[in-house]
């Protein structure tokens, strides 16, 4: 089951399309992304523009982004995090929870868990039963995975390998797979992984496209560098 179908970029709407992130171009010729599959990812370069629509997404489908400290910046960007306000979502049976996942702002989530089990002892039992502060890093996020996507939900996730190990990223490649085909979430994906975008009946939409567009697993960078590298590595070494 699909919670969400579609998203619309108001592109006409834009207040600006000089400032971040209404001058990323990809944002500013893409109408809109159709989800037909349980797992959707975006892919692209650094910079394209794959986050960010992630996180508009959150915002406007009412998923916290848990968050740390403000810090104080020497240049002000008034439309930074306003893209939620200038697209549109269309849900399929309604609005549904979910969550949004950064391995930037994990660790925030950690520390917020085990002070709600010091006022309220139990908490931990819904992530594995331990801390996740004292679980390594991957540990502690495929003990958040393993739970969190049991539930009925929309899942938003930004990068999830970055602290994984290759064997890590398979662990969720297969919980992505199984939590996907039980039809109670889906999930949408930015990443630079070739071994989560090998989810079987994935859609994959390329960011470095404008506008955005679907494209198979074999065509995607991800894949053709990594295949490439791995049967010239030697090349590669011997190149100044």
């Amino acid at each position: 089951m699909l919670h969400l179908s579609e998203v619309r970029l108001l592109c006409d709407q834009y207040p600006t399309r000089d400032r971040y992130p209404f001058n990323i171009e990809v944002l500013k010729q893409t109408q809109g992304i159709k989800f037909t599959s349980p797992v959707t990812f975006f892919v692209g370069e650094n910079g394209s523009g794959k986050s960010t629509l992630l996180e508009a997404l959150a915002r406007r489908c009412n998923i916290h982004i848990w968050s740390g400290i403000e810090r104080t910046r020497s240049v002000f960007n008034p439309y930074e995090g306003t893209l939620f306000l200038h697209i549109e979502v269309e849900w399929t049976d309604g609005i549904v929870p979910g969550s949004f996942f950064s391995s930037q702002i994990f660790h925030n989530f950690a520390q917020l868990l085990d002070e709600w089990e010091a006022d309220n002892p139990g908490q931990i039992d819904y992530f594995g039963g331990r801390s996740l502060l004292t679980q390594s890093h991957g540990q502690s996020l495929m003990s958040f995975f393993k739970a969190r996507y049991k539930i009925k939900g929309l899942y938003l996730l930004d990068e999830p390998e970055t602290a994984l190990s290759p064997k890590s990223q398979l662990e969720l490649l297969k919980l992505l797979q199984e939590m996907g085909g039980l039809g109670h979430a889906q999930f949408i994906i930015a990443t630079h992984s070739p071994i989560l975008l090998a989810c079987p009946n994935s859609v994959i939409y390329s960011f470095d496209q404008i506008p955005a567009k679907e494209i198979h697993y074999e065509d995607t960078e991800h894949y053709r560098i990594y295949k490439d590298f791995m049967e010239n590595r030697k090349r590669y070494l011997e190149e100044p």
